[in-house]
C-alpha cells in the first residue's frame, strides 16, 4: 500500500498491511541534546522526520487568520526575561536564552469591542489579497498522483481567538462581552469558508485539519454551552463544505481533557483527536470504546511512559494493541517529545512500535 492508501483505510476501520507510522515532532532542546540529532546535524522537525524515515503526510493550510498580524518586536529587557509582542498583539514576558516554555502574557492589544472593532476592520479583511490562494504553484507541489495523504486546513474558531485575548482574556470576554467573542468566531468561521471555497474544487483531499488549543487538564476555557451554542453550529457550516467535496475525516487539535466538549466536536462534525494528551485527558483507549465507529485519534501515547523506560514503555503499548487493530487510531506520541525522555528511550519506542504494529497483515480483522 501507499502511504495515502493506509492512511485512508486505516482512519476508515479498514483493513491495512501495517500502521501509517508517524510522530508529532520534538521541542527545539531535542535539536540540541539528543546525540543522533546533533551529529547527524537534524535541526528541524522535517528533517527528523526523513532522518526516522516517517510515513509523509501534508497539509495545505492558508491565510485564514489575522493579516497583517501586529509587528513583532522587543518592548522592554530585564534581568533574564525580555517582553516582547508577539503577531497576534500580546505582550509576552520570555526567556533571554530561548528554551522551551509556555510565555507569561502580561496584557493584550485587543480586550474591549472597540479594539476588536478597529483591530477587525485593519486585520480581518476576507477580501484581502494576500488571502488569494496560488492553486497552481500548490498542484505543483502536490500533484494528483501522490502517495501520501494531503490535508486541507480547517484553521480555528475559537483557538486562535484564545491567542489573541489570552486564556483569562477569553474567560472573562465571554461573559462580559459574549456578542465580541462570537462576532470574533463567526469572522474565524467566513475566512476558513474563504480559503475553503477557492482550494476543495481543485484538490481531491484526504483529510481536514484544524487547532482549537482551548482545553487544559480540568477541561475547556469556555462553557459547555457556549461552546456547544457559538462554536459548534460553525464547525457544521464547515462540515458542509467538506462533505460536499467528500472529505470525511476532519482532526482537530486541542490539548488537554476535550471530553467535557467531545459531543459537541463530534456534533459538529469532527471525528478525530491530534495528538490526544494522556495525562490531562485519558487513555485514548476509553475515548475509543465509547465512540466506536465514530471517533478516531492521533497520538496518544503516553510521554511519561517513554520517560519512565523500556518496561513502561512495552506496558503501555500492549495496552494500545487492540485498538491498533480495530483500526482509527495512528499512535504517536502524546505531544511534541520532550528532551526529558533520553535519546535511547525514544529510539527503543521507536523500534518497538515498528516491531508491534510494523506487519498488522491482511488477515488482521481491522474492522468492527
Amino acid at each position: 500500500m501507499t502511504d495515502r492508501e493506509r492512511f485512508a483505510r486505516q482512519m476508515r476501520f479498514q483493513p491495512v498491511d501495517r500502521c501509517f507510522n508517524m510522530e508529532f515532532g520534538y521541542w527545539a532542546e531535542n535539536y540540541l541534546e539528543w546525540s543522533g540529532f546533533v551529529e547527524n546535524g537534524v535541526t528541524t522537525e522535517a528533517e527528523a522526520n526523513r532522518f526516522f524515515n516517517f510515513d509523509r503526510i501534508a497539509v495545505i493550510s492558508g491565510n485564514t487568520w489575522m493579516s497583517p498580524p501586529f509587528e513583532e518586536k522587543v518592548v522592554s529587557e530585564s534581568g533574564n526575561t525580555r517582553v516582547m509582542i508577539n503577531r497576534d498583539g500580546l505582550y509576552a514576558e520570555v526567556p533571554k536564552d530561548s528554551h522551551s516554555t509556555i510565555p507569561h502574557y502580561t496584557k493584550a492589544s485587543i480586550v474591549t469591542p472597540d479594539d476588536w472593532k478597529r483591530e477587525k476592520s485593519a486585520r480581518f479583511d476576507p477580501s484581502a489579497r494576500e488571502r488569494v490562494v496560488e492553486i497552481e504553484k500548490l498542484k505543483e507541489q502536490h500533484p494528483a498522483d501522490r502517495d501520501y495523504p494531503l490535508g486541507v486546513g480547517c484553521g480555528s474558531m475559537i483557538g486562535k481567538v484564545r491567542d489573541m485575548l489570552t486564556f483569562e482574556g477569553l474567560a472573562y470576554a465571554a461573559y462580559d462581552y459574549p456578542d465580541m467573542v462570537e462576532d470574533m468566531v463567526e469572522t474565524s468561521c467566513v475566512l476558513v469558508e474563504n480559503f475553503l471555497d477557492q482550494v476543495l474544487p481543485h484538490f481531491e483531499f484526504d483529510f481536514a485539519s484544524g487547532w482549537e488549543d482551548i482545553c487544559f487538564k480540568n477541561g475547556p476555557i469556555v462553557t459547555v454551552d457556549f461552546f456547544n451554542s457559538i462554536v459548534v453550529p460553525r464547525y457544521k457550516r464547515i462540515r458542509k463544505k467538506l462533505e460536499q467535496h467528500g472529505v470525511e475525516i476532519w482532526y482537530t487539535d486541542s490539548d488537554g481533557d476535550v471530553r467535557p466538549i467531545l459531543s459537541g466536536l463530534l456534533d459538529g462534525g469532527i471525528n478525530a483527536l491530534f495528538p490526544f494528551e494522556v495525562n490531562s485527558c485519558t487513555h485514548p483507549g476509553e475515548l475509543l470504546d465509547a465512540h466506536k465507529g465514530t471517533l478516531r485519534i492521533m497520538g496518544g501515547f503516553d510521554k511519561i511512559q517513554m520517560i519512565a523506560g523500556r518496561e513502561q514503555i512495552d506496558a503501555y503499548f500492549e495496552t494500545l494493541v487492540p485498538y491498533v487493530k480495530r483500526g482509527g487510531f495512528i499512535p504517536f506520541c502524546d505531544h511534541r517529545c520532550p528532551p526529558d525522555v533520553t535519546y535511547e528511550n525514544y529510539l527503543y519506542y521507536l523500534d518497538r512500535k515498528q516491531e508491534i504494529f510494523g506487519k498488522l497483515g491482511t488477515d488482521v480483522v481491522v474492522g468492527l
